[in-house]
């Protein structure tokens, strides 16, 4: 790693860090956002139900009026996920807005359109966090984010990125669980860090993991002692097969904006509060906090789980669940 790349890391580090202390300080602002720029995809993976073929971007106006929202809340980390976000012709204007509210920018993409020069855009946009979930080692019938196909997209990643990239793996969904030991060993191999999933149903509930499932599970949690996901016991109960008792803070310290410009609890629960997010407010912001989540206790979703935890300690929920309105728009992996 250059020197330069240090120092961009240890910039960014003591930003996190910041945007920590501001959550342990105060819970009347979100910590985290997921914004959708567009719902295309240029891939069609048989598990997501969180992407189509035709729609054209959110412009970039709508965009930047969606993230000073957000900022407006006092968002701390806002990622863009989708559909496919390096499909949008201004992402670069959208990620620059987003470090412009002061927080820190993320993407979730699969990686297929990554060249040199594109992630050298992402680096002077100021990108913080990448993240790309690779499923197999082969592409076959369910997903052709495979390793073979993105081999060189990540070899690109070690040598241009500024930013942070973590490569995500999955276990429970068909493929072959070895994989993910796979994709995980090289993802470490190229410097980047590595974290690993367990496959939800269509509604973002636990499916407990088979015997070969969780040998491999097992193998890569052992690998990847540094992720985050190692701070909590979520996935091990999941995992097990077994509920978890939490608190979930969805519609408060995790928000989900869909291309619609409408406030969600995750993706798996549209409707609730199916709000704009040009009309949302600290007060919702607090209302959510202390509301609970009749899906939670099987719930898969990895990163409520991780913003959630900031606030594990305290606030028990008081407020009864609300009713959902809308589960379309699925995805299965998270």
């Amino acid at each position: 790693m250059t020197a330069r790349r240090r120092l961009i890391g240890a910039a960014r580090k003591l930003r996190e860090l910041g945007s920590i202390g501001s959550a342990l300080a105060s819970t009347s602002h979100p910590y985290m956002a997921h914004i959708v720029p567009m719902r295309r995809c240029n891939l069609a993976c048989t598990y997501c139900n969180e992407f189509d073929d035709h729609s054209d971007p959110v412009p970039l106006a709508e965009m930047q009026r969606r993230i000073d929202e957000l900022g407006r809340l006092g968002t701390s980390v806002i990622t863009i996920s989708g559909g496919e976000p390096l499909l949008h012709p201004d992402l670069d204007g959208i990620i620059r807005r987003i470090r412009k509210t002061g927080a820190i920018a993320g993407m979730i993409t699969n990686g297929y359109l990554l060249m040199p020069e594109r992630i050298q855009r992402l680096n002077r946009a100021g990108l913080d966090h990448l993240q790309i979930s690779i499923d197999n080692v082969m592409p076959d019938a369910v997903s052709k984010k495979s390793l073979k196909v993105l081999d060189a997209k990540l070899k690109m990643l070690a040598e241009h990125a500024d930013f942070h990239v973590n490569i995500n793996s999955v276990v429970g969904g068909g493929t072959p669980p070895e994989d993910a030991y796979k994709v995980s060993t090289r993802a470490l191999e190229l410097g980047f860090s590595s974290t690993i999933g367990i496959i939800h149903d269509g509604s973002g509930q636990l499916k407990p993991l088979g015997a070969a499932e969780r040998t491999v599970w097992d193998k890569v949690r052992k690998l990847t002692r540094r992720s985050y996901s190692r701070f909590n016991h979520f996935q091990e109960a999941i995992a097990n097969g077994q509920p978890n008792d939490w608190r979930c803070r969805a519609g408060a310290r995790y928000l989900y904006i869909c291309e619609n410009g409408l406030v969600h609890y995750c993706s798996q629960k549209r409707g609730n509060p199916g709000v704009p997010i040009a009309d949302y407010s600290r007060e919702d912001v607090k209302r959510e906090f202390l509301t609970q989540k009749g899906c939670a206790p099987n719930c898969t979703i990895s990163c409520v789980h991780q913003v959630s935890y900031i606030d594990h300690w305290r606030a028990p929920q008081t407020n009864p669940p609300r009713h959902n309105h809308d589960t379309s728009g699925l995805v299965q992996i998270h």
